[in-house]
C-alpha cells in the first residue's frame, strides 16, 4: 500500500463509507457480520427496529454494493459485501475492549454485538471523517507517516486554507496528531476505524485483477 488511490476510487469509497455512518446501518452490518446471511425480518427482530426502516436501509446499504442478497426459496438473505465493514467491526470491538478493559472483545476471532450506544457513538465517529479531502489527508498520513502541512497540499491538490482547517478538525476530533519540528508543524495519523477504514478499502482495491470492479 504505497500509492494514493485514484479520485474516482476514492469518491466510491467515500460514499460507501458516508451510507455506514449511520447508526441504524451499521446496527445492521454489526448484525449481519455476527449472524451471518440474514433475512429483513430477522435484522429487524435483532436490533429492534421496524422492517420497513430496515428494509429502506438494506437497499440503500445494497445501492453502495455494501451488502449483497441471496435467495433462498421464498426468503431473501443479505451478506456483507465489501471487506472494510466486516474489518471496521474488528478495530471498533478492539477499541470498546481496551476503553472497558473486556478481554473478550480484544479477541481476534470477537464476533459479539456491541452497546447500542457505543455503535450509535461510533456511526457518528465515522460521519466526522466520511469526506473526500479529510479522506484523502487520512490516506496520505496512512501511506506515508509524519508529514507537514505542505507535502499534504502537494499529495491531495488542495487549496492550503482547507487542508489547514480540515486538520484542525481532524485533530480536534482525535483522528491526527502534531508536534513542532523546528518551523514546521508535523502531523501524523492516529490508531481507530479511521485508520482501520483507510487501510481496508486500499486493500480492497488492491486485490481486485479488475480494478473497474471497486
Amino acid at each position: 500500500m504505497t500509492d494514493q488511490l485514484p479520485d474516482e476510487v476514492m469518491k466510491k469509497a467515500v460514499k460507501g463509507i458516508s451510507y455506514i455512518a449511520h447508526p441504524m446501518r451499521l446496527r445492521i452490518l454489526e448484525y449481519v457480520d455476527v449472524n451471518g446471511p440474514s433475512s429483513v425480518s430477522a435484522i429487524a427482530k435483532g436490533i429492534g427496529e421496524e422492517q420497513m426502516l430496515v428494509s429502506q436501509s438494506l437497499k440503500k446499504l445494497r445501492d453502495a454494493h455494501l451488502v449483497k442478497t441471496q435467495r433462498r426459496g421464498l426468503f431473501i438473505y443479505y451478506h456483507i459485501q465489501e471487506e472494510y465493514p466486516a474489518s471496521i467491526f474488528v478495530c471498533i470491538r478492539k477499541l470498546f475492549g481496551y476503553m472497558t478493559d473486556s478481554f473478550y472483545f480484544l479477541a481476534d476471532d470477537c464476533k459479539a454485538i456491541l452497546p447500542r450506544d457505543y455503535t450509535t457513538m461510533v456511526a457518528n465517529q465515522i460521519k466526522l471523517f466520511a469526506n473526500y479531502d479529510k479522506m484523502r489527508i487520512l490516506e496520505f498520513l496512512t501511506l506515508q507517516g509524519e508529514s507537514n502541512v505542505s507535502d499534504i497540499i502537494r499529495a491531495i491538490g488542495c487549496s492550503q486554507l482547507k487542508v489547514s482547517q480540515y486538520l484542525k478538525r481532524l485533530r480536534d476530533d482525535g483522528f491526527v496528531v502534531c508536534r513542532r519540528e523546528g518551523r514546521f508543524i508535523i502531523y501524523s495519523i492516529t490508531q481507530g476505524v479511521h485508520k482501520t477504514a483507510i487501510q481496508c478499502i486500499h486493500k480492497r482495491y488492491e486485490s481486485l485483477a479488475h480494478k473497474e470492479e471497486f
